[in-house]
């Protein structure tokens, strides 16, 4: 372990060098890439310093241990004990410092939610889907971006696509990638029958221009006016922004910004991230299954989560962990669920799954 240690603070220290060569200050997208690498470097180096200056003090105390002055010796005994709790606590700590980074953790993402099977039901339940993931973010100070809606008449949306930025929004939300089943009473249900209807939830990491080259010449854009719900600058001209990505066949539409361009700028930002995904799904086909380790980004028609509601109940079914406050997760108290998803993909990875 200490030797892979070593290399990362040699790797950290010639960073640190380069940040300072102006070449390299010049050249934006190498800065950029720089920075960020020693930024994910800092947190492992920092605590193996602090790891060796414990060394350090336990081999400094071992000897006071040793001390004529009898106060010296249980004073050295004592911090000894301490010292030596401490260093384990370290050990442990890098540890998981070391487990391989999902690249995508700090990155910002696009949500897109679709009513499945349940018809109108399902629409209400994505639209619940939707406003529970506001409120989440909202607790935690990230910022939404409505990108396309298509309302559904009796409630909710047959889709729902937005934007969320933030802090390390990827590495929380892409556990929520699969189809989410609801139980409950629809409100159009005369007999009290209880009814399981889903909806689905895809989770993309925003692509970079350094994740995915997108060749304009393979676009096709179409402006049209929007039919949303927005407000009279979204409604009265052709604002609204379809794009399509020819040789794929993948298609964008953008219509719940206030202006052409704004829409536009939106579409290709989401291009980018299904292109990007694209390329991550095919290559984790040729490549085989993924690794157990990697609970968020499994099967996108994987049933990942059932939401009960005559016994408020809500249970993900890749962890088996139920708790019995779905109304308390359904105004955005996710933090449970999540901490337990992250929990078990670390103890995975720990056990080298």
């Amino acid at each position: 372990m200490k030797d892979r240690l070593e290399k990362i603070v040699e790797r950290y220290e010639d960073i640190t060098k380069q940040l300072s060569d102006p070449t390299i200050v010049s050249d934006i997208k190498r800065l950029t890439q720089l920075s960020k690498e020693q930024s994910n470097l800092e947190k492992t180096v920092t605590t193996y310093k602090d790891y060796l200056d414990t060394e350090s003090t336990i081999s400094d105390l071992k000897q006071l241990t040793k001390d004529d002055d009898e106060d010296i010796r249980e004073m050295a005994t004592l911090e000894l004990e301490e010292s030596k709790q401490k260093l384990k606590e370290l050990e442990e700590a890098l540890k998981v410092l070391l487990i391989p980074k999902d690249p995508n953790d700090d990155k910002n993402v696009i949500i897109e939610i679709r009513g499945a099977a349940g018809g109108d039901e399902a629409n209400i339940f994505a639209g619940d889907l939707y406003r529970m993931y506001l409120k989440y973010a909202e607790s935690r100070s990230w910022k939404i971006e409505l990108i396309n809606t298509v309302d559904n008449e009796a409630g909710g949306f047959s889709q729902v696509e937005f934007a969320v930025s933030g802090d390390s929004v990827y590495s929380l939300m892409k556990y929520e990638s699969g189809a989410h089943r609801v139980q409950r009473v629809p409100q159009t249900e005369s007999q009290g029958r209880i009814h399981t209807s889903t909806a689905t939830v895809l989770v993309l990491p925003e692509a970079e221009d350094i994740d995915v080259e997108m060749n304009m010449n393979d676009l096709r854009i179409d402006t049209f006016r929007s039919s949303g719900s927005g407000g009279q600058s979204v409604n009265t001209t052709d604002s609204a922004v379809r794009v399509t990505h020819v040789p794929t066949g993948i298609i964008v539409t953008c219509q719940d910004g206030k202006s052409q361009h704004e829409n536009k700028a939106t579409a290709l930002k989401v291009m980018r991230a299904r292109l990007h995904d694209r390329f991550v799904q095919e290559r984790m086909e040729k490549e085989g299954q993924e690794r157990r380790s990697k609970i968020g980004t499994g099967d996108r028609s994987e049933k990942i989560r059932t939401y009960n509601y005559p016994q408020n109940r809500i249970t993900d079914h890749r962890i088996g962990y139920t708790i019995q406050q779905l109304d308390r997760v359904m105004e955005g108290k996710l933090d449970p669920i999540i901490d337990a998803l992250v929990d078990e993909e670390l103890k995975r990875k720990l056990a080298g799954e």
